[in-house]
C-alpha cells in the first residue's frame, strides 16, 4: 500500500463558477485559477500522485501551459487515475477535508462523493469528503478562499480488495 497527502487552496474570484469535486455549486462565487480551479480535485490529484511517487499536479499540468487554461479538472483527474493504473496501482480510498466559511457544503457532499467515486472508479463508500470552517482564523477563515487537505490510499492493482469493499 501507498499513502499520499495532497493540499491545495484558491482565492475566490467574482464572475467564475464554483466547482468542487467535479460538481458545480449553484449561486456561489468561483475560485481563481488557471484551470476551472476545482480545489478539491487538485488536492486529490496531488494525494494520488504523491502516493504513487509520480510528482505533483504542477509537473503534470503546469499553469504556464496554455493547454490547461480553463481545463476541466475532472479530465485531469481521469488522466491521473489512468497514469497510476499504468504504474500498477488502484485507489483504495480518499479522505478529503474542504475548509471554507462559505458556501455551506453539507447540501452538496453526497453529490460530490458520488462524482469523485465515479471519476476514481471506486465505490462511494471509498470516498470521504468533509466540510469544515476555519473558525474565522487566517485568510480562509476570513472567507477569502477555500483550502483542501486530501489523503489517498493506493493498493497494488492486482489486489482483490476486502469483502466489505466488494459490498460497497
Amino acid at each position: 500500500m501507498r499513502i499520499g497527502l495532497g493540499y491545495d487552496s484558491h482565492r475566490f474570484e467574482a464572475g467564475r463558477r464554483l466547482v468542487l469535486g467535479g460538481v458545480t455549486i449553484p449561486d456561489a462565487t468561483g475560485l481563481k485559477g488557471h484551470s476551472d480551479a476545482d480545489v478539491l480535485i487538485h488536492a486529490v490529484i496531488d494525494a494520488l500522485l504523491g502516493a504513487a511517487a509520480l510528482g505533483d499536479i504542477g509537473s503534470h499540468f503546469p499553469d504556464t501551459d496554455a493547454t490547461w487554461k480553463d481545463a476541466d479538472s475532472a479530465q485531469l483527474l481521469a488522466a491521473v487515475v489512468a497514469e497510476i493504473a499504468a504504474a500498477g496501482w488502484r485507489v483504495g480510498n480518499i479522505d478529503a477535508t474542504v475548509i471554507c466559511e462559505r458556501p455551506k457544503l453539507r447540501p452538496h457532499i453526497d453529490a460530490i462523493r458520488a462524482r469523485l467515486a465515479a471519476l476514481l472508479g471506486v465505490g462511494v463508500g471509498q470516498v470521504s469528503v468533509k466540510g469544515k470552517t476555519n473558525e474565522r482564523m487566517d485568510d480562509t477563515g476570513a472567507g477569502v478562499g477555500i483550502a483542501v487537505h486530501a489523503v489517498a490510499l493506493l493498493e497494488p492493482a492486482a489486489a482483490g480488495g476486502t469483502e466489505s469493499e466488494k459490498r460497497i
